[in-house]
């Protein structure tokens, strides 16, 4: 599912190898990647292309692929990076704080214009007049700018709003506005899907239990399987 966030078209390959067999494909241990416009080949595995992918090891290609995909194509990159970033802030520093703590850290906060904020925000399967939408807006105004910047990055991934406001909002594919979808039993906690900037608001019975259930969302993602 996480590939299906990323990388549509992968995914939808992965899911076809893992229902079919793959044989026909003529695939092997192997993927074609751009680098520079210059197409290259890149081994999954030692020897990997020569290894056709083959019913009984097509679990492994799979597993291989997903890694590729998520760490081992960005990993000479992300070493970089970090070995710079030792050189001016010792890690051993860092290591006492969160992503979403490192953020605050580095980048301050920011009011944040509820109005804009409002005003591009797209609904799926709600209304703007429905209570549960008037109840979310009631709430995000009554919170402090440290909260408002949480429930953003709860939903987002970021707490940081565009330089031209919230029109200009990103999702994992381009410009993606801020989104709130009907969706869950009025128990649940809300959802959020970070690459598409949504969450998923179920329907509940009071403002009261509205407001705290995003509290609590937002307040314990760690460990919480509400994001995306």
């Amino acid at each position: 599912k996480d590939m299906e966030a990323v990388d549509v078209e992968l995914y939808n390959s992965i899911v076809y190898i893992k229902e079919n067999d793959p044989e026909p494909l003529c695939l092997t241990f192997a993927i074609n990647k751009t680098v520079f416009g210059e197409v290259l080949e890149e081994e999954l595995k030692p020897g990997g292309s020569d290894i056709p992918v083959v019913e009984k090891n097509k679990s492994e290609y799979i597993d291989l692929l997903i890694k590729w995909r998520f760490t081992k194509r960005v990993h000479k990159q992300m070493n970089a990076f970090r070995n710079g970033l030792s050189d001016v802030i010792p890690l051993h520093l860092l290591k006492v704080f969160d992503e979403r703590e490192l953020e605050y850290l580095l980048g301050g906060l920011a009011q944040i214009d509820v109005q804009d904020w409002k005003r591009n925000t797209e609904l799926s399967e709600y209304r703007p007049t429905d209570q549960v939408i008037v109840w979310f807006w009631k709430a995000v105004e009554t919170f402090n700018d440290e909260m408002r910047a949480r429930l953003l990055q709860f939903v987002t991934g970021t707490s940081k709003v565009p330089m031209n406001g919230f029109a200009e909002l990103q999702g994992s594919s381009g410009p993606q506005k801020f989104c709130i979808k009907k969706f869950g039993a009025p128990d649940h906690l809300p959802r959020a899907h970070t690459c598409f900037n949504r969450i998923d608001l179920p329907p509940y019975y009071s403002y009261h239990q509205l407001k705290e259930n995003l509290r609590l969302a937002v307040e314990n993602t760690e460990g919480f399987e509400g994001v995306d």
